[in-house]
């Protein structure tokens, strides 16, 4: 679908898909952005009708760039074209659009996966403090036990900057206690020589820049300068929870990893922010680890809906195959997708949580039908909406799709596909129908829902409910899962007399199943995922991703404090520096704390062990038992009881008989 797409329409689509970017400097000064496209009767005119055969391009884009993982026949094959990074037979490689297909028929080369779209993560911010947490909100004390996280490397990927001079990351010398951040998408400093893109900040800087500020009249990070240095930032939040002065573990060495994810739209076509940065993230963790003999807790707060939710997705399997080594532990947030439906008038927290439908079609012949709703009053979407269907390789599914008020297309059987098609009004929609995927063997069924993108014009897609029909053509089991990839609510400015939106697509409340809901990056096998835990109400928040994964396994593992957290606040003056923020976000790095207390007590811990450590002594919720929980996982974080089972676990006891 996107090599079948113009370089024009590829840089207009790189805006919102993090793993496209544009290289070309005369694409993009010749490209508009889509909040400056209207809707012109130059562009209606050009329209073709909805029964026109897709165009195949006689030359696939040569200018714009896409970011890929590689499955390889073997880890030690040489290395593909446009390679960046390896983890055993997985490869990252960035690649333009017109060298794909060859990359694909090299004999190393078993297929290749686009890297997933990272989305903006959406805490609830409820306002700024000038007064600081009390020391004990999360001091973590047992006699006798290491508490304090000396010795341990506290890795965070995020988003909107580190401020590395914040009260909450300064030691009593007044230095910072981060060592390292790699800013993906800076320029300010040289790269990482492995990875030859973005910005490495070394604590000898960052600390250069803290003793000169008073001097110099600037804040430490005006002086060494990331790319994003948002006000409330999300990542000096979270980083602040996991091992801040007042956060869990409180002398660990900090390094960040700032994933570019601007948020002005024509620095986003210019960058990627795709999961293949989340694999370059945790290596250059774990190496720096390596580096300075530490083990390592890493935190990730962002996520995808993409992929079957069952740890087979080239990302999780990088990070599983990287969480071999003891000494390491990643935890994940569940997602912020939990809501079904609205609490009072004006909540439209549902939209974000209506992303899972599943179901069976018991024999063949029968149908399923599953209803997305695309926003209208007056907002043109101009976001890719995107539906996967998963189901069992002994089963074969035919997919028709019926637009509102409009005509039914396909069906569409096994092997075949739809692409690229225009409807009467010029938006797209393209389907395919994949037997046995790569990746697990099962079955895969993707509708694309895509807006016409030219330089005279653009077509949002078309507002309503959008049917999806499922028919057995052979059914032997019937089961079926489906996600609709989210897409985080963007404005994107006017468009002729309407607003543009990146808007996600939701599921009416009559097909949406409320589990299954969380991040697809939560279901590898040895990552923690982390559910949000309401202390006041002692609930799971209403909001926290659900579980289990598609294959049945018991995700999220734990619930921790997510709701109303007062942290570090980015970026910010003495009078604002704390802020309270709500979501999974802030939950993850509070296990990600206690995990770095743990391998301060016990570093060849592996992450294995760790996770079943978390799950073993988690506290049940009021009225429920230690069994698993769709919402809470195996209940509350218990941190003392985690750390002390931590320092006993190789302690094993002779007992002659």
């Amino acid at each position: 679908m996107v090599g079948n797409g113009s370089n024009v329409v590829n840089a207009l689509r790189a805006e919102q898909t993090g793993c496209l970017a544009v290289r070309a400097p005369k694409l993009l000064g010749d490209t508009p952005m889509l909040r400056d496209v209207g809707i012109t009767a130059t562009a209606l005119s050009v329209l073709k009708t909805a029964d026109a055969k897709p165009k195949t391009l006689r030359k696939v884009p040569e200018d714009v760039l896409a970011n890929v993982f590689v499955h390889l026949r073997e880890a030690d094959a040489k290395k593909v074209d446009g390679e960046t990074g390896r983890c055993g037979r997985v490869a990252t490689a960035t690649v333009p659009l017109a060298e794909l297909p060859k990359v694909a028929e090299d004999e190393k080369v078993t297929y290749i996966e686009p890297g997933e779209s990272l989305k903006d993560p959406v805490p609830l911010v409820l306002g700024t403090e000038s007064t600081a947490p009390g020391t004990a909100l999360r001091k973590v004390e047992e006699e006798g036990l290491h508490h304090d996280g000396k010795g341990v490397l506290v890795g965070i990927i995020d988003v909107q900057g580190f401020d590395f001079s914040h009260p909450d990351f300064l030691d009593s010398a007044g230095k910072t206690r981060f060592v390292r951040i790699w800013d993906q998408g800076g320029s300010a400093r040289p790269s990482p020589e492995a990875y030859g893109y973005g910005a490495e900040f070394f604590d000898t800087q960052l600390n250069a820049a803290i003793a000169a500020a008073s001097a110099v009249g600037a804040p430490a990070y005006e002086i060494e300068r990331q790319s994003q240095i948002a006000t409330g930032s999300h990542g000096t939040h979270v980083a602040s929870i996991a091992a801040g002065n007042l956060g869990v573990a409180r002398n660990a060495k900090l390094a960040g990893v700032l994933i570019s994810l601007p948020e002005e739209d024509e620095e986003r076509r210019k960058s990627f922010y795709d999961s293949t940065r989340i694999a370059h993230a945790v290596d250059y963790l774990l190496r720096v680890g390596e580096e300075l003999g530490l083990p390592v807790s890493i935190n990730v707060s962002l996520g995808t809906n993409g992929g079957a939710h069952d740890g087979s997705a080239a990302i999780s399997r990088w990070i599983d195959a990287a969480l071999a080594t003891p000494g390491r532990a990643v935890c994940v947030a569940a997602g912020n997708a939990g809501q079904e439906r609205a609490l009072h008038a004006g909540d439209f927290g549902y939209v974000m949580g209506r992303i899972h439908s599943s179901g069976q079609i018991p024999a063949k012949g029968l149908t399923r039908d599953l209803e997305l709703n695309v926003v209208g009053n007056g907002i043109l979407d101009l976001s890719e909406n995107e539906l996967e269907v998963w189901y069992p390789a002994q089963d074969r599914f035919e997919v028709s799709l019926r637009p509102p008020g409009g005509a039914w297309i396909g069906p569409v059987g096994p092997g075949e596909f739809v692409e690229n098609q225009q409807l009467p009004d010029g938006s797209m929609v393209s389907i395919y129908n994949e037997p046995y995927h790569p990746a697990n063997g099962a079955n895969i069924l993707a509708v694309y829902l895509s807006p016409l993108l030219t330089k005279s014009g653009v077509v949002g897609i078309p507002a309503g409910t959008w049917t999806v029909r499922l028919r057995g053509a052979e059914v032997r089991d019937g089961n079926f899962h489906c996600w609709i990839e989210r897409d985080d609510p963007r404005p994107l400015g006017p468009v002729g007399d309407r607003e543009a939106w990146s808007f996600p697509s939701f599921f009416s409340e009559t097909s949406n199943v409320d589990d299954s809901s969380i991040s697809s990056l939560g279901c590898g096998r040895y990552v923690i995922a982390v559910a949000n835990h309401d202390e006041a109400a002692d609930q799971v928040n209403i909001s926290s991703s659900e579980g289990p994964t598609r294959d049945g396994r018991t995700k999220p593992d734990v619930a921790a404090p997510g709701t109303e957290i007062l942290a570090a606040n980015g970026f910010s003056d003495e009078s604002e520096a704390w802020v309270t923020m709500t979501g999974t976000s802030m939950a993850s790095p509070f296990v990600c704390g206690v995990v770095a207390l743990m391998l301060a007590t016990e570093p060849k811990l592996t992450a294995a062990q760790i996770e079943a450590i978390i799950r073993r002594t988690a506290k049940p919720l009021p009225g429920t038992t230690y069994a698993w929980r769709k919402d809470s996982g195996f209940g509350v974080l218990d941190p003392k009881v985690c750390v002390l089972e931590a320092s006993q676990i190789f302690n094993r006891k002779d007992k002659t008989v």
